[in-house]
């Protein structure tokens, strides 16, 4: 138990997952031990290391295909005398693993998206809360029953004490009990995610949440006390053992020790997001963090690292950077901060930040009750009044800017800080200053013109009159370019140089597609309206060369099995049935043409890729759209197309496969059976991501946004929480600024106009995910198109 008046200290640092550790668990054997889960996609297990005050990495456990977000022991039982650890998963899957084994013993499947938080109680009963909304409820490898009621993510769980009483807490803002299976209560009061549950006794219990605000709470629904400290969103709560006092972690650099309902003592980290904590039996707090490292804090002399240990930690601390939008700093103004003298005085309570001027830096200091002085916590980046940098230019939320206006909207409100570059136009900055400030488009032409008066003169925006396609920058998407085909996509064995490249649009004839050519949208720049979402109508892939596309079909039916070889009939039924889909004719092909595409389309895989091309084509034409996507022949066609979405599957194959199903979505017969194997085909598609490719990227990423038209209209939380988890995803891992673009589009189309698709993506943090994108210079698309999802957010 925390004792009073004495203070944590590092004991150390332990580095070991390489990503952000989103989930720890104390452990039941050996005793001290502890259960970390990252987004590595590993689990570990940590046990006390005595001689080095620290702890030693006993067994790394991996059985996850995509990031680990939870974890919790399930204690011992006859056949398991040392306990069983629970893992969830990006995978939608839970992992059980036996603490002698780094394989899973068995898996859990059955959430429709990623399992985000477990609990455990007695007689091996297992509780999950997943992004799709459920909870369910384990025993062994079975599933015995499913909680639904949330509207949102169930980010909390825990079983009570009191057998058959079960909580969780959603983004829905709410918590709900559970008996049998049945909600008994649900409690109101967060103004935002519930994030975090804690057991206090069987009859009270905690919770966090985004609001930044802790509630205790009684079990028959009365909230006794709301803590407040934390300044931006609280991710875990864990309970000293014995005691009601209680520890939290959450988006504001710290941890926070709680005793007797007042925060007592606060530790920064120099990471930006802590996302979980548990306090081990020994009193010792462990904190993971997204810089991937776990740090253990002790209130024991006897384990409290060395000096030199505690000065790196807090030279590390030191050097961290700040942004005021997530800190506690208030509003900064540097040019009227004190000087380091400002340090002689002492603070007034625990945790007091100070900001003094030094070297023309605003650093930040926390005082600490305990020690009896200032600890640098880091350098704050973005003061609204930093100085005239060396460039010349103005420096705003860590960015350099030729000016940074102040805009007074009315004489009683706040002044707005407006940042602006004589390379941008006056009309897209301020038409992104009133969205992202919530303030009155009518104010538009007034706030513009308030940007030209006061730039001296200066030459404003691009000079090409040209505007470009928001979705693809000054020219076409080109598929399958030579970028992709240097980085080996679709390398042909046969011809070698100069080969073929699937989706190439080498002829400046090819026919621009309606998405992709420049001129179809109305720029921004002239009027106040979002020019990117929600997108109406699915993107396609049209760019094409059909005379090379015919000349590797024919140059590879010689390599195809003798009864699947096409004749020269065959040959020339396919060049008409191209001819017409590839030009504004919209003569039917027939059924001969059909038939010997579908034929082609079965070709061996390494032979197939140009017939995958053709047929890439082909669906656009509503006759075939509406012949392969039917009720007759659709589930067949989308599993053939599935076939070639598996991890070893030829690149080509996989792009065009990908290709295909977005070209599927262009008429109503062909979006209907995509939106029917929504499941089917989204769960074989996220395996793409994996792929070092851009151009798969980017024909996933499409998918992904073709999905999200689909759903736009449609009262489908389900599909739309299911569309949001693979843009998540998929987001994680892709670097292609294109594919971004696209996931962004998705996500606003998702989002737009559906309260319930908001919080659901709030609870999934696409929120800080996305954030890094807001700042990326070129494409502007990209950070204009961020910005507006960020603004719904």
């Amino acid at each position: 138990m925390a004792g009073a008046g004495s203070a944590f200290r590092l004991r150390c640092s332990l580095a070991g997952h390489e990503l952000d550790v989103r989930g720890l668990s104390g452990a039941l054997f050996p005793a001290g031990a502890f259960v970390s889960v990252s987004r590595d996609r590993t689990a570990r297990l940590w046990a006390p290391d005595s001689p080095n005050r620290g702890f030693a990495e006993m067994r790394c456990m991996s059985g996850h295909s995509n990031f680990v977000s939870s974890v919790c022991v399930i204690p011992p039982s006859d056949l398991y005398p040392r306990g069983l650890v629970a893992t969830g998963g990006n995978d939608n899957n839970i992992c059980i693993f036996t603490l002698d084994n780094s394989a899973p013993l068995y898996v859990l499947k059955g959430h429709k998206n990623t399992v985000c938080s477990l609990s455990s109680g007695k007689f091996g009963t297992l509780l999950s809360g997943s992004w799709d909304t459920t909870a369910k409820v384990w025993l062994n490898d079975k599933c015995m029953m499913t909680l639904q009621g949330h509207t949102a993510a169930v980010w909390a769980v825990k079983i009570l004490p009191e057998q058959g009483l079960m909580l969780t807490g959603s983004a829905d803002k709410t918590i709900k009990l559970w008996k049998a299976g049945r909600c008994e209560k649900t409690f109101t009061g967060h103004e935002d995610c519930v994030r975090g549950l804690a057991i206090l006794s069987e009859l009270e219990f905690l919770s966090c949440a985004n609001d930044a605000s802790i509630r205790r709470w009684q079990i028959s629904g009365e909230c006794l006390q709301v803590y407040y400290g934390h300044t931006n969103y609280i991710y875990c709560i864990s309970v000293f053992p014995h005691s009601k006092d209680f520890v939290t972690t959450g988006e504001d650099r710290s941890l926070r020790i709680w005793r007797q309902g007042e925060c007592t003592q606060t530790i920064r980290l120099p990471a930006q997001s802590v996302w979980c904590c548990c306090v081990l039996d020994n009193g010792d707090i462990v904190v993971g963090a997204s810089d991937g490292i776990i740090r253990v804090f002790t209130e024991s002399l006897e384990r409290t690292a060395s000096l030199e240990e505690i000065q790196a930690f807090e030279n590390e601390l030191s050097q961290a950077t700040i942004d005021p939008k997530t800190g506690d700093l208030g509003d900064i103004d540097a040019e009227e901060l004190p000087g380091r003298e400002h340090l002689d005085e002492p603070g007034t309570r625990e945790g007091q930040t100070r900001l003094i001027k030094s070297d023309g830096k605003v650093e930040a200091y926390q005082w600490s009750v305990s020690e009896g002085r200032w600890l640098k916590i880091g350098d704050v980046v973005g003061s609204s009044g930093a100085t005239q940098q060396t460039s010349g230019k103005v420096l705003f939320e860590g960015k350099e800017y030729d000016y940074v206006f102040s805009i007074d909207v009315n004489e009683s409100g706040p002044s707005y800080k407006l940042p602006y570059n004589i390379s941008d136009d006056p009309w897209l900055t301020a038409y992104n200053f009133l969205q992202k400030n919530d303030l009155n488009p009518m104010f538009l032409d007034q706030v513009a013109k308030f940007i030209i008066d006061n730039t001296k003169g200066q030459t404003l925006g691009p000079t090409n009159s040209e505007f470009s396609d928001p979705f693809t920058g000054g020219g076409r998407y080109v598929p399958g370019s030579s970028s992709a085909a240097s980085e080996g996509l679709a390398a042909d064995p046969f011809t070698g140089a100069g080969r073929y490249v699937p989706g190439s649009a080498s002829d400046p004839a090819a026919p621009l597609s309606p998405f992709a050519g420049t001129g179809v949208y109305k720029s921004a720049l002239t009027k106040a309206e979002n020019m990117y979402f929600p997108k109406k109508e699915a993107v396609t892939f049209d760019q094409a060369n059909p005379t090379v596309i015919l000349g590797k079909l024919k140059e590879l039916n010689g390599s195809a099995p003798e009864e699947q070889q096409l004749t020269e009939d065959d040959l020339g039924a396919l060049e008409m049935m191209l001819s017409s889909t590839c030009s504004a004719s919209m003569e039917a092909p027939t059924a001969h043409q059909l038939q010997t595409l579908w034929k082609a389309v079965n070709w061996p895989h390494d032979i197939v890729f140009p017939a995958l091309d053709i047929l890439r084509l082909s669906i656009r034409h509503p006759f075939v759209n509406e012949n392969l996507c039917g009720e007759k022949d659709g589930i067949q066609f989308c599993s053939h197309l599935i076939k070639f979405l598996s991890p070893g599957e030829k690149q080509a194959n996989q792009m065009l496969a990908l290709r295909i199903l977005c070209n599927c979505f262009i008429h109503p017969v062909g979006q209907k059976l995509m939106m029917s194997q929504g499941d089917s085909i989204m769960s074989q598609a996220i395996e793409m991501k994996l792929s070092s490719n851009k151009n798969i990227h980017i024909a996933l990423a499409t998918l992904a946004l073709n999905y999200a038209v689909g759903l736009h209209k449609v009262n489908n939380i389900e599909g739309k929480a299911q569309c949001l988890s693979v843009i998540s995803t998929v987001m994680e891992v892709v670097q292609d600024l294109e594919a971004v673009f696209r996931l962004l589009v998705a996500l606003g189309t998702v989002i737009s106009g559906d309260s319930n698709a908001v919080q659901l993506a709030k609870s999934l943090g696409v929120d800080t995910q996305i954030k890094k994108y807001s700042s990326v210079s070129e494409p502007a698309k990209v950070n204009e198109c961020c910005r507006l999802v960020l603004n719904l957010l």
